[in-house]
């Protein structure tokens, strides 16, 4: 029998209360039983108990053995070590100490292993080799600050290894601990978790990206598990009244397609499918004749799952012929990863925004990079990511640039950026020859909310800075330097129905592409004697998700390409250059362990360049803004991507 979760009107208002209190997300509530009768007639586990006798502390059944054929079991034990067994249970590797909770991940080359070693307080990382049937050299996490209760692994699409550790009070760590199976000579630290307090137990769903942690006597919690993503939490079940679990939540096992969890108290198995971003609960199935069972591992067999369960008393196995129905499966985005990325901004918060790429027209290996910090002020960059300037001018949002501005009788290149303190224009000198910024002042604009910006060079080298409101309004002003200073005058004004932010100019083609956030990518004309009719080059689907943010342009010596911040599934999507815009791929940027540099998300503004910089910058550079700074955790910053591993990636000329 299936339950759904169906509150009365008083305890859903109790439930968002305490959802709003925890900071998780309520429009996805937990699943609850319709009652607390149980209908279904309980399992009736076996005792099991391996061939030689061990005082097991946790177990794993293993689902895949392709490492070691026969391979079935793996169990700590607080006084005796670690063991891999087979079916009945005679030990095939033995690793002497005293270990507790324990996780694996396997593969056809071996087996990586997690446990907390007791005698150090330290977590531990272990290979086991198939091949050579032994145990690799140990690696040691640095002692928490706090007591790992339970840890568990997970595996990203670009086979890194995490491994999260938890502690009673509510605290918790996200650490890269292993590429492939292969344990890293140093776990880095990902980002620090603030957990439910009582938590002892998780597991981790790898299709899913989905992170299980219990609150002993509150209920199952689901955060998001991949390295880049928000700390947001969803319940996954909940203590009566407000869910189907009637005393508590210990040990949780993963299946494709959901989740079970034991309540020790009652002795009772609660099973939860996803049903699209919530949980559907099953009927529970009470465990006859088993002592507070808290430990649980299940793998798939034919027609439903094998279970093997701990408790006070030992071993037990059992089998269910329950299955959730399997997600579909997507395929995944390539995963590029960084090359550099740049010091942070000096601003807390959500301060990092747009990126614009100074190319220097004698020496490209001195070129530059601006970046906005938005909280303050305009950040310079060399290619290898050290700052250079910090100008604290205000809150400048969107930055862009251009050559070739007479500025009286000299010569600079123009950068402009949009001043939120001000509402205006706010103007750079680019020395061509060393590459410093000087401040120019500012122009007023008619917005009473500026926010993104971009410019747009005519033929004969006159450059136009187009700005847009919150409100959807868009102004473009002609620039002139002649005087020497920087005038602006106003030359065409038009509007979309929504927030937009992000735009780009094609200058060779004068086209202006402008990015209406929830709606579409749309492309008009530059010039600004021509009507401003627009096209959509593409709206929010499947390919794009909203938030639109960056919009870049790279003109390339045979094609010329689009490229979008996807910021509503982190990715970015690229288009070819000229209508009809085909869609040429899309990907996104994950860490590199090696470099200890992290993946990016919720990237703002971006921009490419097909300029030869030399090295790994060849065919040019796409640098985008990091939303979330993590390995460690910090303030935002940017990446540095070579234009050539996005080609590779998706195919482009």
């Amino acid at each position: 029998m299936n339950r759904v979760f169906s509150p009365t009107p008083l305890a859903l208002g109790l439930l968002a209360s305490v959802l709003t209190l925890a900071g998780c997300e309520p429009q996805a509530p937990a699943a609850q039983a319709e009652s607390a009768t149980v209908e279904t007639a309980p399992l009736a586990p076996q005792a099991w108990q391996p061939a030689s006798e061990i005082a097991v502390e946790d177990l794993q059944l293993l689902t895949d053995n392709s490492f070691w054929p026969g391979a079935r079991y793996l169990l700590s034990s607080e006084t005796q070590g670690l063991y891999l067994l087979d079916e009945q249970g005679a030990k095939l590797a033995h690793l002497p100490g005293r270990f507790g909770a324990l996780d694996q991940r396997s593969d056809a080359e071996g087996l990586l292993l997690a446990s907390v070693d007791i005698d150090r307080q330290q977590p531990m990382l272990v290979a086991l080799h198939g091949a050579e049937r032994r145990w690799g050299e140990p690696v040691y996490l640095p002692r928490a600050s706090f007591k790992v209760d339970g840890l568990c692994l997970s595996r990203d699409a670009a086979d890194n290894q995490f491994l999260f550790l938890v502690g009673e009070e509510g605290i918790g760590e996200q650490w890269l601990v292993a590429q492939a199976l292969q344990p890293l000579a140093e776990p880095r630290l990902v980002r620090r978790l603030s957990l439910p307090p009582a938590s002892e137990h998780c597991r981790v769903d790898d299709a899913a990206e989905l992170l299980y942690v219990n609150e002993e006597n509150v209920g199952l919690w689901a955060y998001a598990a991949h390295a880049e993503a928000d700390l947001i939490r969803q319940p996954v079940g909940l203590r009566q009244p407000f869910g189907d679990i009637a005393e508590a939540v210990a040990g949780m096992t993963v299946v494709p397609g959901g989740v079970l969890a034991l309540d020790p108290e009652a002795a009772v198995l609660h099973r939860y499918s996803r049903q699209g971003k919530g949980w559907r609960a099953e009927t529970p199935l009470p465990l006859a004749g088993l002592d507070e069972p808290e430990r649980l591992s299940a793998r798939m067999i034919e027609g439903g799952l094998e279970l093997l369960i701990g408790d006070e008393q030992g071993l037990y196995r059992a089998q269910l012929d329950w299955l959730p129905e399997p997600p579909t499966a997507i395929k995944p985005l390539p995963v590029l990863t960084p090359l550099v990325q740049t010091d942070e901004v000096p601003s807390l918060g959500d301060a990092a925004d747009d990126p614009a790429i100074w190319l220097h027209p004698q020496e490209p290996s001195r070129s530059r990079v601006l970046g906005t910090d938005k909280q303050g002020g305009l950040l310079v960059y060399d290619l290898q990511g050290k700052q250079l300037q910090d100008l604290r001018v205000g809150r400048v949002n969107n930055v862009d640039l251009r050559p070739g501005f007479r500025l009286g009788s000299a010569t600079v290149d123009l950068a402009v950026a949009s001043n939120r303190d001000h509402n205006s224009l706010h103007f750079f000198a680019i020395d061509r020859a060393s590459g410093e910024l000087s401040d120019l002042g500012q122009a007023p604009t008619e917005l009473t909310d500026i926010y993104g910006l971009c410019l747009f060079q005519e033929p004969d080298g006159a450059i136009h800075a187009i700005a847009n409101d919150k409100d959807g309004t868009f102004v473009q002003y002609r620039l002139d330097g002649s005087s020497g200073r920087v005038q602006a005058t106003l030359a065409r004004q038009f509007k979309v129905a929504s927030q937009p932010e992000g735009c780009v100019a094609d200058d060779h083609n004068q086209r202006l592409f402008v990015g209406e956030e929830d709606v579409a990518v749309w492309v008009l004309d530059a010039r600004a004697e021509a009507p401003a009719e627009l096209q959509q080059v593409i709206g929010v689907g499947e390919v794009v998700h909203d938030d639109i943010e960056g919009l870049a342009f790279y003109q390339g010596e045979q094609r010329d390409y689009l490229v979008i911040s996807s910021q509503g599934n982190d990715s970015y999507v690229v288009l070819d250059g000229q209508a009809p815009y085909a869609v040429r791929g899309a990907f996104r940027i994950g860490l590199d362990a090696a470099l200890g540099i992290d993946g990016v998300s919720e990237t703002d503004g971006l921009e490419v360049t097909s300029a030869n910089l030399g090295g790994p910058w060849s065919q040019g550079m796409l640098v985008v803004q990091d939303g979330r700074k993590r390995m460690p955790e910090g303030r935002q910053n940017y990446k540095y991507l070579p234009w050539s591993a996005v080609a590779e990636a998706l195919g482009l000329e």
